[in-house]
């Protein structure tokens, strides 16, 4: 069973995330609100995949994307973002994202690409 990190500010984005991943036999080990939390969490859980908003409050997700990478340079980030724009998305995917997920989400994109992994 995979181990997730999920990395939202919005609650509600957690939430959506982890019903999909529950029910379809991922471990959710932990969330984080944001970037500062979200490399704190990674180092202390150590999950197998980190899904990752990019806009949130302290630390943003590509700063974070880039401390997570630094910690470990073979992690599994998914951007998870309503920021679809071509340049975020390069800037995800050159500092080591492996995927992109836009918002709003479907149900069956998460679980392809998670899968994937």
């Amino acid at each position: 069973m995979k181990k997730i990190l999920i990395v939202d500010d919005a609650a509600f984005m957690r939430m959506s995330l982890k019903k999909i991943m529950v029910e379809n036999g991922f471990e959710v080990v932990g969330e984080a609100e944001n970037g500062r939390e979200a490399v704190e969490k990674y180092n202390e859980l150590q999950p197998d995949i980190v899904t990752l908003d990019i806009t949130m409050p302290e630390m943003d997700g590509i700063t974070a994307l880039k401390a997570i990478m630094k910690l470990d340079p073979d992690a599994n980030v998914v951007i998870v973002s309503a920021m679809g724009q071509e340049s975020y998305v390069r800037e995800a995917v050159m500092n080591g994202a492996k995927n992109f997920i836009v918002k709003p989400f479907n149900r069956e994109h998460v679980l392809k690409v998670l899968n994937a992994l």
